[in-house]
């Protein structure tokens, strides 16, 4: 799988007031790294508004937010990190909140790779002890080169 995910895309401990501050951060930092447009972060807030993202799991809730292809530059994954919990709307229902405490933001280029990558994703969210790392570990460095080795995994 070819997106960029190193340690600089990796954020711990952030602090954020609701879910969009925390979308705005992490945008931020795919925009300071060069993977994404200027139009990246109000591209996925307003995405965000109409199709939420929140997903609860077996260890707390996440939220996989994206948007669409024309604001990327290069493929990329970053992943937050929250020192407090902030809700989501949970994803296929809007009635519903999910409390998040990690997102893996998706900035890609393609829409089929995207299923890959989600498809990626989804096994580790289902699985406690991968979800548990990234939710526990100690460095930025830990934490990337773990998620980089699960996500270069072909579904079978």
């Amino acid at each position: 799988m070819d997106v960029a995910l190193s340690d600089e895309l990796v954020l711990l401990d952030v602090e954020a007031e609701d879910s969009f501050d925390l979308l705005r951060q992490a945008a931020q930092r795919l925009y300071e790294q060069g993977y994404v447009k200027d139009s990246y972060a109000d591209a996925v807030v307003a995405r965000e508004k109409v199709f939420a993202t929140g997903l609860p799991t077996v260890m707390g809730g996440v939220a996989i937010p994206h948007t669409d292809v024309e604001h990327v530059n290069t493929p990329a994954v970053c992943i937050a990190r929250l020192k407090k919990p902030v809700d989501f709307i949970m994803m296929g229902d809007d009635t519903e909140k999910v409390s998040v405490d990690c997102i893996f933001m998706l900035a890609m280029k393609e829409a089929h790779a995207q299923l890959t990558l989600l498809q990626n994703l989804m096994g580790i969210l289902q699985d406690e002890d991968a979800l548990k790392l990234v939710k526990t570990g100690e460095s930025a460095q830990e934490i990337c080169t773990f998620v980089k080795e699960r996500l270069s995994k072909v579904p079978e």
